[in-house]
């Protein structure tokens, strides 16, 4: 079963280089189907090693340079549930947006199905690799990409400004990094993850540990877009063509928190013991901000892609939230909202995409009424804005849930209501949007206060009359298994299973360096009682606000200021502290080290 692991890498690889030399001579259809197909196979080939990997890591070695004693001479892949089922998530959603993608743009070349295969490679490969430098090359293939397909559309100077920006500040947390990795060669000699860990693990931390895993860490979090590292989000989102948008929010961003995840568990849980509250008071701050700036930028947003961005943000900052819990039901949950939050904001950015190819335009504001020939797409809209705010049965609910009950064990009871206000609000977001767009609720126009418009009208070539299957489907089936997620029977125990091998450091190392197998974990409960209430609250929350934001023209005046003036507060300072300005983001990125650097001191220490 091993010799499938590099598959997911490989294959996608060499498509794109096929799709990309052949391209001027295959036909329109044949660079499609190609395409999705070969998205699909990588999906499949991924959700087998997820299942395979339920017994134990799979572990491959390149060339067959395997380990010698306990020192990894080749480069490996070692491949665990979490880790393949992340992959199974990215390949689903490129092929859905390729999918997608056929009937979006009129014309598109084969460079862009060659740059979405090289993507779902590098974001696969990084997934997968045990090797802490191949992470880091995987981390650049997939920002190269990245960069390439926000600026697709080169001829609009949005789009390279936007393009610009986020290479900018992506690459500044590369290099951290890099100087990361750097500082752990030099400590121990070795790039493997399990030998890094074994060595380090040996000894207290001191001054390198803690600034390499302060490096590595907020390097990571730039590409998670996590609070002060978050600006670039915004901006690539609004100018990259829309399918490009499902991969940026629906798993990109995971991607960078997931990596924090791997590295902590499998480096530095030796060194930064969890009992010394260093990882968990630090991903604890940032997760709160990330959800609860996140939240309230949402609500600020007439610009329909900003404001899906913006609640990427604020839901990243739960999964972060799941993560600093540092147990195994907090890593479950976070998992479990990494999918049903990947699915439905897929989900919610091919609605986007079918506004914009119906209406061209984007701008909640001054579609106002224009989408009620959109039944179909308004109904999806509405049912993802319900998935963001976490309404039972969607994944959101079950995974938000999970972080709460083991907060609620933790002693922790001030994350359920952040948690479940940050849910409230982008679900708002999305069904004030969506009353705006597709029933023509709340004021007209004319009466809206000015802000950065939505148009986007060169994405498409001009509206259209009716919304293709292969445009409506992709995107219904995304939501659709968003709200199936948490019915699933069993998935909470058997990811609670996968979180403990996850934690397992010992467990880990052992299997890369094919010693005798570490004992199987406890599983999880067999039939968790995940609760109801949390989720019908922040669903039924969404619904109140988003009816209150539509409706707070026909409000008495003492009423609508009391609405109004926490906004107005809010506008003003966080439109300014946005301001678009790369050098600005920069500046919070150094701050943000900067802050992490020496809170992991004063608390290591």
């Amino acid at each position: 079963m091993e010799s499938l692991a590099p598959l997911p890498v490989a294959i996608p690889l060499l498509a794109a280089a096929v799709l990309v030399g052949a391209g001027p001579i295959l036909p329109r259809w044949a660079r499609d189907t190609a395409a999705i197909a070969t998205a699909a196979a990588v999906a499949a080939i991924a959700a087998v090693l997820t299942a395979r990997s339920e017994a134990g890591p799979l572990v491959y070695w390149f060339g067959g340079w395997r380990p010698r004693g306990e020192i990894a001479v080749g480069i490996s892949f070692a491949i665990d549930p979490l880790g393949a089922g992340l992959a199974t998530l990215v390949a689903s959603l490129v092929a859905a947006a390729l999918a997608f993608s056929w009937r979006y743009f009129k014309e598109v070349g084969a460079l862009y199905h060659g740059l979405m295969l090289v993507f779902l490679a590098a974001m696969a490969g990084f997934c997968l690799t045990g090797d802490l430098f191949n992470m880091f090359v995987f981390f650049e293939l997939m920002s190269v990409a990245a960069y390439a397909l926000t600026g697709y559309k080169s001829e609009e100077v949005e789009s390279l400004e936007g393009a610009l920006n986020f290479a900018i500040v992506n690459s500044v947390g590369a290099f951290l990094v890099l100087i990361g990795i750097a500082l752990l060669y030099g400590r121990t000699g070795a790039l493997n993850l399990a030998q890094i860990g074994r060595a380090l693990a040996i000894g207290p931390p001191d001054g390198l540990v803690v600034a390499a895993f302060a490096l590595i860490a907020s390097g990571f979090l730039v590409k998670g877009a996590a609070v002060p590292f978050h600006f670039w989000l915004a901006d690539a989102h609004a100018v990259a063509p829309t399918p490009v948008c499902v991969l940026f929010s629906g798993v990109m961003v995971e991607l960078g928190l997931y990596a924090v995840a791997r590295v902590y568990w499998t480096i530095f849980s030796g060194p930064i013991h969890p009992g010394s509250g260093a990882v968990h008071g630090v991903l604890l701050a940032v997760g709160t901000a990330s959800a609860l700036l996140g939240a309230v930028m949402c609500l600020l947003q007439r610009h329909l892609k900003r404001l899906l961005a913006f609640s990427t943000i604020s839901h990243g900052g739960t999964i972060a939230i799941g993560i600093a819990l540092l147990r195994p039901s907090g890593l479950a949950g976070a998992a479990i909202y990494v999918l049903g939050h990947g699915l439905v904001k897929g989900g919610l950015f091919l609605g986007a995409g079918i506004v914009l190819h119906r209406l061209r335009s984007v701008d909640t504001i001054d579609l106002h009424g224009k989408g009620r020939r959109l039944p179909y797409t308004g109904v999806l809209l509405a049912l993802g804005g319900l998935g963001l705010a976490g309404l039972p049965p969607f994944g959101t609910w079950l995974g938000k849930t999970l972080i709460e009950e083991e907060a609620h064990r933790l002693g922790l009871s001030w994350i359920a209501p952040v948690l479940v206000l940050s849910s409230a609000l982008t679900g708002a977001a999305v069904l004030r949007a969506t009353g705006r767009i597709f029933l023509g609720l709340g004021p007209a126009p004319s009466e809206n206060s000015s802000g950065p418009k939505g148009d986007e009208g060169g994405e498409t070539a001009h509206g259209h009359g009716h919304t293709p299957m292969f445009m409506l489907g992709p995107a219904a089936l995304l939501v659709l298994g968003s709200l199936l997620t948490g019915l699933v029977p069993g998935l909470g125990s058997r990811t609670h299973s996968a979180a403990v091998r996850f934690q397992d450091r010992d467990g880990y190392a052992a299997a890369v360096f094919g010693k005798p197998p570490a004992a199987r974990p406890a599983a999880g409960p067999a039939s968790p009682q995940v609760p109801v209430a949390p989720g019908l609250v922040s669903g039924l929350g969404a619904v109140v606000l988003a009816l209150l934001l539509l409706f707070e023209h026909r409000l008495p005046e003492p009423s609508r200021r009391v609405l109004e003036r926490p906004l107005r507060r809010a506008t003003v300072p966080l439109r300014h502290l946005h301001s678009g300005h790369v050098g600005d983001y920069v500046a919070w990125l150094v701050l943000g080290v900067a802050a992490i650097g020496a809170a992991l001191t004063a608390l290591v220490r």
